[in-house]
């Protein structure tokens, strides 16, 4: 929790204010029992009824200013944390767009998703206690403690007696509890993990039947949740109780000293009644006391939790921002733009290499396809390019400089990547389309989605460029997402290309249109095409055939149909022999 007090720096007079206002609350607070042994022993006793009127305005006149010191004490506090969590949101959520993909495959989208949401709220509400209860309980207790002083020392070491008893109880189930509730967090990690796994696969789901055996899957998980939510709720649920028989035998002793000292005149009838009022304030804020520490034993476990993300350093190294002398930049006039030279490369946490010794040469403006089965390394292999992921073993260089060189703002502004899932975001589709070029214009994007193929389409929605996506794009087809994506990738005019089978929703027409149309763009970027089509990368200069992460053939489409028999078997699995020789 102390890394994560820094967020507070920018409201330390909000820090400061609030307590303090509570503690003034507080002060007024401990008055009220003197008051009302005033008005029993004068006022009653004498039957002076303008002296109880008038001890009456006194205790209203108190109970006004505590509650504007109380309503300005929750102010600041609320301010406070809020300010709190939003700034630690926003830091939260900058480290995680930090990590690499081996760190998001490592700790878990529905992780993060708790860590931002669930988490950051019980640390706020943490936040927002403390700096309204966790100083005025305390100041209660104590200060009730030395006002029965005040009033008859022998009956105030009761006082002495039940506190620390109290505060055994109090701090003893709070440490047995917060393991318990980090125990509780983790099992709401499953219980979203799979609820985000159910919503984003419902169709899958109801394709195959699986209702059923889904519904008990997270049924078996919310059980699982709510019997250690249940079993932590019984542990601090005996604080009131213990706490309450505590208080009442202290009070019952009180009553038993202060009868006897009544009769022996050495304390009044009011005084007694101080006292008691004393005893349940302390009740009454140890009750405070214990729901503060449930909600901060909570807070704590969620900030340890918290405190492991931002203990994770990101994998992407070299992360500089994008220069503006990129615009300046000499190219190389090395023969090779690209070069992989004996590159390995192992997913973090895997027993096995996905890409093993892998080595070839590209030239600028070359088309290059890759192909091979599933599970080959396809996209593992153009995902090293943009440095998605680090390579383990060997170098990969471009335009003459090794790849880890690059930051990664420079490298990517020389990649547009387009991958095989299309991802669009809620809004319209200039908005979606502006994500490759910020400040695009018209003609510029009617030129990407041109190319894209996505002009036809586009042009045919009555709002054109305006019109508005939904979530994810649900609202068009997966050929014209996979065609949008194309073409935000192609607006930002790159220097490499990559296309990770992001024409698969195509028909052959349209996949043979936009080949044709990015090999004759005037920018003659280098082109990598993933694909499990043949045909999408037979017309390419140079084709690579991987199989198990093993490079085993390079070459044009004529060479590796003669040579390499994995080809050869990918090839006429989708042109048969027959067709091929007609």
């Amino acid at each position: 929790m102390k890394s994560l007090l820094v967020y507070l720096k920018d409201y330390k007079k909000e820090s400061i204010l609030g307590p303090l206002f509570k503690l003034l609350e507080a002060s007024f607070e401990l008055f009220v029992p003197l008051v009302m042994a005033a008005i029993i022993d004068n006022g009653i006793g004498n039957q002076d009824s303008f002296y109880i009127i008038k001890m009456c305005f006194i205790m209203i006149l108190l109970g006004i200013i505590g509650l504007i010191c109380s309503i300005t004490a929750q102010y600041f506090a609320a301010k406070a944390s809020i300010g709190f969590a939003t700034k630690l949101r926003h830091s939260l959520f900058s480290h995680i767009q930090g990590f690499s993909f081996s760190d998001m495959d490592t700790l878990g989208n529905s992780t993060l998703i708790t860590r931002m949401t669930s988490d950051i709220n019980q640390v706020q509400s943490g936040v927002n206690l403390v700096l309204r209860l966790f100083l005025r309980s305390p100041f209660v207790v104590f200060g009730a403690m030395i006002m029965a002083f005040t009033i008859n020392r022998e009956a105030a070491y009761i006082f002495v007696c039940a506190i620390p008893f109290l505060s055994l109880v109090v701090f003893g189930i709070m440490l047995f509890n917060i393991p318990l509730f980090r125990k509780v967090q983790m099992n709401l990690d499953r219980v979203l993990g799979i609820t985000r796994e159910n919503l984003t696969g419902v169709r899958v789901i109801r394709a195959f039947n699986k209702e059923q055996e889904e519904r008990q899957q997270f049924e078996n998980y919310n059980k699982a949740l709510t019997k250690i939510q249940m079993f932590a709720g019984r542990i601090s649920a005996l604080m009131n109780p213990f706490t309450y028989v505590i208080v009442n035998a202290a009070i019952i002793a009180l009553i038993w000293k202060g009868a006897i000292q009544v009769n022996l005149g050495i304390i009044t009838r009011g005084e007694v009644v101080a006292l008691v009022n004393y005893m349940s304030q302390i009740l009454v804020e140890l009750v405070k006391l214990a729901n503060l520490i449930i909600t901060v034993t909570k807070a704590l476990a969620c900030a340890k939790r918290i405190e492991t993300i931002f203990e994770v350093e990101s994998s992407e190294k070299n992360i500089d921002l994008l220069s503006d002398s990129l615009e300046n930049e000499v190219h190389s006039e090395t023969e090779n733009y690209i070069t992989f030279s004996h590159v390995g490369f192992r997913y973090k946490g895997a027993s096995e290499e996905a890409l093993t010794d892998i080595s070839f040469e590209v030239k600028r403006g070359q088309t290059i396809g890759i192909i091979g089965g599933t599970g080959s390394g396809k996209s593992s292999l153009v995902h090293l390019l943009p440095r998605f992921y680090e390579v383990t073993n060997g170098e990969i260089i471009l335009d003459g400089r090794k790849l880890s060189d690059y930051s990664l703002a420079e490298l990517r502004a020389k990649i547009g990547i387009v991958m095989q899932k299309a991802v669009l975001f809620k809004g319209t589709i200039r908005e979606n389309v502006c994500w490759g070029k910020k400040e695009a214009t018209d003609k510029e994007m009617e030129e990407a989605l041109t190319i894209s193929q996505a002009k036809e389409f586009v042009d045919g929605k009555k709002e054109g460029m305006e019109f508005k996506l939904e979530q994810g794009g649900r609202n068009l087809s997966g050929g014209q997402r996979q065609r949008l994506t194309i073409a935000r990738a192609l607006i930002k005019k790159p220097e490499i290309l990559i296309l990770d089978d992001s024409a698969s929703a195509l028909d052959f027409a349209t996949d043979a249109k936009l080949r044709h149309s990015i090999r004759t763009m005037k920018e003659r970027p280098t082109i990598f095409i993933v694909s499990q089509r043949a045909a999408s990368i037979q017309s390419a200069d140079q084709i690579l055939v991987l199989e198990d992460g093993k490079l085993v053939g390079v070459g044009n489409h004529d060479k590796l149909l003669k040579e390499c028999l994995v080809y050869q078997e990918i090839y006429y699995s989708q042109f048969p022999k027959e067709e091929v020789t007609a």
